[in-house]
């Protein structure tokens, strides 16, 4: 469309620079019966006076303020909606305020598990976990871990997670450390069906920190035995725990076609899928 100017008017392409607005949006505010020029050129192009260019501003500005187009149409001709159209929009704005600062919070929240686990001070975490807790050590797993998939499923669920959360993740662990010590005085073997409750329970009780797979399962159970701090962990309980768990883990796997010697973490992925 030609941008000439004409004496009595604006053109559609003058009218959406001087607004800021698009010509796409000008002619469809003129379909509609919103936002019409007035007049016309001899060859039937849209020229805007300054009344039409005024309603346009005003347009703008309601637009801006989020109102729809029906409920601007109303406010322009019945001016006696206006303020409460005004009121209403501003109640609206108050509450997607709300949200977005609930939000933000929420996001904060996320970041912050992100870069250090559980959102809780080093007291409650001596509190929770025990004196032997090493508050330092979602920091350390953060830069081992920090890029798996694992480590941000956690991450989520400690984002949403406080202190009496914890506290049961917690009371979980320990009442699984117990029963493996009992078990395990009492001699259950490997592959026997309290041995496999066991084995169930420990992914129910490991499943707060993430989905763990069976493969995954006895990917841990090698590392319990391996790891110095987690062998000295359960073999503190009782000598020689770290290994009976490692077995009674590798016993459920083979009960459900797993061969403990293959076992992946990254076939475990490939088992949940």
């Amino acid at each position: 469309m030609p941008d000439t100017t004409d004496a009595d008017g604006l053109t559609v392409g003058q009218v959406s620079a001087r607004l800021g607005v698009t010509v796409r949006a000008l002619h469809h505010w003129d379909e509609i019966g919103l936002a019409q020029p007035s007049l016309r050129t001899a060859a039937g192009y849209r020229l805007y006076t300054g009344g039409d260019l005024e309603r346009l501003h005003r347009v703008v500005v309601y637009r801006e303020l989020g109102l729809g187009l029906d409920r601007i149409r109303t406010v322009l001709d019945d001016t006696a909606d206006v303020l409460g159209a005004l009121r209403a929009q501003r109640t609206q704005v108050a509450e997607r305020i709300d949200r977005l600062q609930r939000l933000g919070a929420g996001l904060d929240r996320m970041i912050e598990a992100h870069e250090r686990g559980p959102l809780l001070t080093d007291e409650q975490q001596a509190a929770i976990f025990g004196p032997g807790w090493d508050p330092d050590g979602p920091a350390r797993a953060r830069l081992r871990y920090g890029d798996t998939t694992q480590w941000r499923q956690y991450a989520e669920r400690s984002a949403s997670r406080g202190p009496e959360e914890w506290q049961a993740v917690a009371d979980a662990v320990a009442g699984l450390d117990r029963a493996l010590g009992e078990a395990m005085d009492a001699g259950v073997l490997p592959g026997s069906p309290e041995a496999n409750r066991l084995v169930e329970r420990h992914r129910e009780v490991f499943a707060p920190y993430f989905p763990l797979t069976r493969q995954m399962q006895v990917c841990l159970g090698r590392m319990y035995e391996a790891d110095a701090g987690f062998a000295a962990h359960y073999d503190g309980i009782r000598p020689g725990l770290a290994m009976w768990f490692r077995r009674i883990i590798d016993a459920g796997a083979r009960a459900h076609g797993i061969d403990p010697d293959t076992a992946t973490w990254d076939g475990g992925q490939e088992e949940r899928r």
